[in-house]
């Protein structure tokens, strides 16, 4: 590991921000659960165990050294102001993917270009916001098995995208650097196809993998 910054993870006790949390925690990271209620972050913070504390979003971001969002497209913008005050200077990764029920098969980005770019424009430039774990099905990263999943990192600051992919990794995943923030766009919109193949082909939450012999960046 090149650096072993404390993680927060907002909204942490969903089905993703968990997962991720656990995961991450279980690897050795040192990993804060945010939520809207402090009771609730210590409730599942001692259910997933692995050294992991609960807190409120707002402490958990100022606690946190880098600083992942994992709730719904409607809960962005709040949640994001909750926090603001908390991440200056901070690495931000949003997870938010703009699905628009009831047509969540249906890629529906936001006038911005994606959720990752709204985002940015929210927390102001001093954060350096990053995307990941738009494309992972959060029930099997809630488990020990082998996921089997790229997750593609998006970001302006090569160097932040690089710790990110480093937490991907971490996790069990295999991140890989997907270029800009802009570029979030492509994987926000692909879970929407995603959730069409869930259904028309019965998969169990299905992923992506990137093929071909890659080298290092």
């Amino acid at each position: 590991m090149t650096g072993m910054e404390k993680v927060a993870v907002v909204g942490g006790t969903g089905k993703l921000g968990a997962a991720i949390a656990r995961r991450l925690a279980k690897a050795g990271r040192e990993v804060i659960i945010g939520s809207r209620s402090a009771e609730a972050a210590r409730k599942v913070a001692d259910e997933l165990g692995f050294g992991l504390r609960g807190l409120t979003n707002a402490a958990a971001a100022a606690a946190g050294e880098i600083v992942i969002v994992t709730v719904p497209f409607a809960a962005q913008e709040a949640t994001l102001a909750e926090i603001a005050p908390h991440v200056a200077g901070k690495i931000v990764v949003d997870t938010t993917v703009p699905l628009v029920p009831p047509k969540v098969m249906r890629a529906q980005l936001p006038p911005e270009g994606s959720a990752a770019v709204r985002g940015q424009a929210l927390l102001g430039e001093g954060v350096t916001m990053v995307s990941a774990f738009h494309n992972v099905a959060a029930h099997k990263l809630a488990t020990d098995d082998d996921v089997g999943c790229d997750v593609l990192v998006f970001g302006d600051d090569k160097g932040a995208r690089a710790k990110v992919v480093e937490l991907t990794n971490e996790a069990g995943l295999r991140g890989l650097h997907g270029g800009a923030l802009v570029n979030s766009a492509a994987a926000e919109a692909l879970t929407s196809v995603l959730i069409f193949l869930n259904k028309t082909y019965g998969v169990d939450g299905a992923g992506i993998q990137i093929t071909g012999k890659l080298r290092e960046p």
